[in-house]
């Protein structure tokens, strides 16, 4: 059986990762505890990332606890 890695969402700026570290914030404040979930491919050119003020592509939840 092969073990999936478990999305964490960082507290500070809510980008998903399954790293214990965050690559866009660099802080090791993440939870497995969040819901929904933003892909951003192009922030510059994005609404939902500028009203999400996220500045860096990637996968964001919508949620945070």
């Amino acid at each position: 059986m092969i073990k999936m890695p478990v999305e964490k969402a960082c507290k500070k700026c809510k980008r998903i990762t399954t790293g214990k570290k965050c690559p866009v914030c660099g802080s090791q404040e993440l939870t497995p505890h969040w819901r929904g979930k933003v892909v951003i491919l192009n922030p510059d050119k994005s609404q939902i990332a500028k009203e999400l003020k996220i500045e860096v592509p990637g996968e964001y939840a919508l949620k945070v606890r």
